[in-house]
């Protein structure tokens, strides 16, 4: 937070375009300054080689030579000077004697006069250049020697002042700083562009603000326990929390694989893989049960899917207990209204004066339901189990259908670890059990068979139903979410077979499904116990003696 009347510092795009404007002008600045020496010293040298060259040009013209044979070389060498100086662009053009007395000058004052500058080279038959402070001012001249056959009869000066050459170079600068500040402009033009547009995806923030909100970004991230997923417009992940790592069971580093590279179950991947977005969708991905949102990103163009994820496997397991919880009410009312209505029947029999028959009436129906329980008790001794097998019992006669536990069923109390959850026992035959009864029921006998044992294998959970069976070609998708025989129904249909192949993976068990031995389909889960040990029913603490009869009814 900034403090009250404190300014804004300037933003990334800000300080960046500062930084590149400066660049660029000090870039503009040095390559003038570099042209502006370099032309200087080229004018320099193109100033020496035109002034050599119209020296030498004039002292190879005969003309020199022959009016130096006359008595006035003067009166035909100074319009010839004034000619060749005007038509080469020169300040002066200077011919003179041996002896450095001019017979030409540009002020005619001067003619007569001394040379002014060096000429002992040229003397000596050789041509050179140099600069020096005549009467015009200072100048780069050129010397030459004017021969006669062999013999040096005079001298030839050419020269240019060095302020016309200043004044040529400052022309060529104008119009150089005139291109630098076009240049100038134009990259503070495009700099300013390419800032608009940083300036656009940094939201105006600085330096500071952004990595202050990437480290608030990671720490959000983090600390977040739903799962987060982005994906990029390939459908690679972009981003992934430790959330979402640990929900979708990857461990190592996923970031730029695609979607479909990791593993996931096949409607998990389909669900991250969709276009359309996604609310609230249930998908089990290995031992949890998911709820999925997925949201696309999009700006004019799809950039990607944001993915969020919840662990909804504890409260999906309770809404199984409750759907429990809601048959066995259902039930327990239509027992009530049973009761009530027995209670009624007593109780006319005894207005009736037939107390008697109310008596056996009474007593048949509560030896009816004590056998119920013995039954069930006599077999299954663990509470759970024998909880969950009393309230499905119940549950099935109101639906129809006959919930008979099998004689081979033995399972004493404490034998179960604590490894072993009743939660779990509940997800696993409670599931069965009511896709049997959604299997049996409105066929010709209903029934549904429960066979709970442990063996040396582990804890064996077995049901049975008389409906019309799985197909074979289907033994696998039977156990995937979704899957259904009906067409429709409730949303969650279908998720029950993947909950409990779910929950015996967890426990590394097994889950199959066959032929019933008189038609219909039958389950059975597996799963291993740490210690299994056969129980001596010795004492009070053995429980109940098993049922002997073929088949127990409940």
């Amino acid at each position: 937070m900034r403090l009250p009347g404190v300014p804004k510092p300037r933003s990334l795009a800000g300080q960046l375009f500062a930084v590149q404007a400066v660049l660029i002008a000090v870039v503009v600045a040095g390559c003038a300054l570099f042209t502006y020496v370099s032309d200087q010293s080229q004018a320099n040298q193109a100033a020496r080689r035109q002034a050599m060259a119209v020296a030498r040009s004039v002292a190879d013209a005969p003309s020199v030579v022959a009016s130096i044979r006359t008595d006035d070389p003067t009166a035909t060498l100074q319009p010839y000077a004034s000619k060749v100086q005007r038509d080469t662009e020169v300040d002066f053009v200077t011919i003179m004697n041996t002896k450095g007395i001019r017979w030409t000058h540009p002020n005619p004052e001067r003619i007569g006069e001394h040379f002014l500058g060096h000429t002992k080279p040229a003397l000596r038959g050789e041509s050179f250049t140099e600069e020096y402070e005549g009467t015009l001012g200072r100048s780069v001249r050129a010397v030459t020697p004017i021969r006669d056959g062999r013999k040096i009869v005079g001298l030839v000066s050419a020269g240019i002042k060095v302020q016309a050459i200043t004044d040529r170079v400052q022309d060529q600068l104008t119009a150089l700083f005139g291109v630098a500040a076009g240049a100038l402009a134009l990259g503070g033009a495009g700099t300013y562009v390419v800032n608009a547009r940083l300036r656009r995806h940094t939201h105006g923030m600085n330096a500071a603000e952004l990595s202050m909100q990437h480290d608030y970004h990671q720490a959000a991230l983090h600390a977040v326990r739903e799962g987060l997923l982005m994906l990029d417009g390939q459908f690679r992940v972009a981003l992934i929390n430790d959330g979402a790592r640990e929900l979708l069971g990857v461990s190592d580093d996923v970031v730029g694989r695609s979607v479909a590279e990791l593993g996931l179950p096949k409607p998990l991947t389909g669900a991250l893989l969709a276009s359309e977005p996604r609310v609230d969708e249930v998908h089990l991905s290995g031992t949890r049960v998911l709820v999925v949102n997925t949201s696309p990103v999009s700006g004019g163009e799809r950039r990607g899917t944001v993915v969020t994820l919840r662990d909804v496997t504890e409260l999906q397991s309770l809404m199984g207990e409750l759907d429990s919880e809601r048959g066995f009410t259902q039930a327990l009312r239509s027992q009530a209204h049973e009761a009530a209505n027995r209670l009624h029947t007593v109780v006319s029999l005894i207005e009736l004066g037939r107390a008697e028959e109310a008596i056996d009436f009474a007593t048949a129906e509560l030896e009816l339901a004590q056998a119920l329980t013995d039954q069930v008790v006599a077999a299954v001794n663990e509470p759970v189990l024998a909880a969950l097998l009393l309230g499905k019992a119940a549950q099935a006669n109101e639906r129809g259908v006959e919930l008979v536990v099998s004689p081979d069923s033995s399972i004493d109390d404490g034998m179960l670890p604590d490894a072993l959850p009743a939660r779990d026992l509940v997800t696993v035959l409670g599931n069965l059990i009511d896709n049997a009864m959604d299997a049996a029921q409105g066929t010709v006998g209903a029934r549904v068979t429960v066979t709970a044992l442990t063996d040396d294998a582990g804890l064996v959970l077995r049901v049975a139903d008389t409906g019309p069976g799985v197909d074979p070609s289907h033994a696998e998708a039977v156990f995937e979410r979704g899957w259904s025989t009906k067409p429709a129904g409730p949303a969650g249909r279908g998720l029950g077979l993947a909950l409990v192949r779910q929950t015996v993976a967890r426990h590394e068990g097994s889950l199959t499904v066959a032929e019933a031995a008189g038609g219909g389909a039958e389950f059975e889960a597996r799963l291993p116990l740490p210690t299994v040990s056969s129980p001596e029913p010795s004492g009070a603490a053995a429980g109940p003696a098993p049922a002997q009869s073929s088949g127990g009814v409940v």
